[in-house]
């Protein structure tokens, strides 16, 4: 049995969860969100403030999707009740940030500006010009924005500069001219 999909899900205070036909509606001070799954492989029940997943066979197929739904309806309901951040670093000498709307521009060695429009649902705030942070409620969304942002200037092992994950630690390269005598 799935060691993620046969633990329980406690039911957090402030969060509503609702089973439909094939989704779960989970809602919360910080937005809602609809997990769908399909009840003829998993079912999914509310007990006491508890939400157990389980599956109805022991296929391949449905005991990756057990471990999958159960993992998607933690997150559903942690977001709508505390969110998801994610924050950013930009290194490097002129590379910075600033917002204009609720788009973030990056200037980060191009001869041009890009701009990045977040998903919908997501926030970005710069809190000065080298540091971003993108808040949510669906875990997706706030990382695939975050993701849009790093691929703009991917850190580079040489100097070290581009937009790295707070936190994220780049293996650095010596140069061509370090092992010469």
């Amino acid at each position: 049995m799935s060691r993620i999909g046969k633990k329980l899900i406690p039911i957090i205070d402030g969060v509503t969860v609702e089973i439909k036909e094939n989704y779960v509606d989970v809602k919360g001070k910080n937005g809602e969100d609809k997990i769908y799954f399909d009840p003829s492989l998993i079912t999914v029940e509310i007990e006491d403030k508890v939400i157990k997943v389980s599956r109805l066979n022991e296929e391949k197929h449905t005991k990756q999707l057990h471990g999958t739904t159960r993992a998607l309806i933690n997150n559903a309901i942690i977001g709508c009740h505390d969110g998801f951040t994610k924050e950013l670093e930009i290194v490097g000498i002129g590379y910075r940030a600033e917002m204009r709307g609720t788009n973030l521009v990056l200037h980060v060695g191009y001869s041009h500006e890009n701009v990045i429009t977040p998903l919908e649902g997501v926030t970005i705030k710069c809190a000065d010009a080298n540091h971003v942070s993108v808040t949510g409620s669906d875990k997706f969304k706030v990382g695939q924005t975050a993701a849009l942002i790093r691929n703009t200037r991917k850190p580079e092992p040489y100097g070290g500069k581009g937009i790295k994950y707070k936190g994220e630690h780049i293996l650095r390269k010596e140069g061509k001219r370090a092992g010469k005598k």
